[in-house]
């Protein structure tokens, strides 16, 4: 687990909170954590198994002149949201935004072959989780509970659209339960100086599909070709941003036209 200091910030960035990034040591999670710290902002990623990849992303942003944390943290267990948030405060201090981004897929296969302990895995860590990360969040950041404001990014899939038939429709269900928490949040949030928005990617190249699958699907998305990590990774570095200071309770599609 990381807990050095980077070095003192470079004169000309801004050097306030960190933005949180859950699921950082891979895919989108790393792409987000190294493109905001090109930007100039501090951050946390967390990792549940992966310590040398989430060390790596690490020393990437700290390379970039930024402060940069990893905390470890398997977040389906009991008690693990509020532990992080523990930490959080007494290390770190301030949460300018959280990226929800840590989710769990499981075996492609249709609803009929699912049992109850494969969809509660899911459930727990792609909305359980993410519920209590958003919860938290917002009691940090909301100015009535002494907050400054921020930004909650809840990252979904598609697949919250499409259904994921035959393939995944407990994933399918859990990323629309993100999105309708993005619209119920985000209303709830939006006179307390809080932005609360999503992002659905779509076929994006990282690890998180089965074998051949990226090859199958990648030739229907309209654009011809599947999406980058850091392609997703710049949406959510403009819906933090000042840029996106009139988007809530939304998410954009990132798919290619898929």
């Amino acid at each position: 687990m990381t807990s050095a200091r980077s070095p003192e910030p470079v004169e000309g960035q801004a050097r306030t909170g960190h933005v949180l990034i859950t699921g950082g040591s891979r895919g989108i999670g790393a792409a987000t954590a190294r493109r905001l710290a090109r930007d100039g902002r501090n951050v946390v990623i967390t990792y549940a198994h992966r310590a040398e990849d989430a060390e790596q992303v690490v020393a990437d942003c700290r390379a970039a002149g930024v402060d940069a944390w990893a905390y470890q943290a398997e977040l389906s267990e009991p008690g693990a949201v509020d532990g992080l948030f523990t930490r959080f405060d007494e290390e770190i201090g301030r949460l300018d935004a959280l990226v929800n981004n840590a989710g769990v897929v499981s075996p492609q296969g249709p609803v009929t072959s699912y049992d109850s302990d494969r969809v509660r895995r899911v459930m727990e860590i792609n909305v359980v989780a993410a519920f209590a990360l958003a919860t938290e969040a917002a009691r940090r950041l909301a100015v009535d509970h002494g907050g400054s404001g921020g930004v909650i990014v809840n990252v979904s899939s598609r697949a919250a659209i499409r259904g994921g038939a035959f393939e995944y429709v407990d994933y399918a269900a859990s990323k629309a339960a993100l999105d309708a928490l993005t619209v119920g949040l985000g209303l709830e949030l939006a006179q307390q100086g809080v932005r609360v928005v999503g992002v659905r990617p779509g076929v994006i190249d990282t690890e998180i599909h089965a074998p051949g699958r990226l090859e199958r699907v990648a030739p229907e998305v309209p654009l011809g070709r599947s999406g980058t990590a850091d392609e997703v990774a710049a949406a959510i570095a403009w819906l933090i941003s000042d840029e996106a200071s009139y988007v809530t309770g939304s998410t954009l599609d990132v798919g290619g036209g898929r």
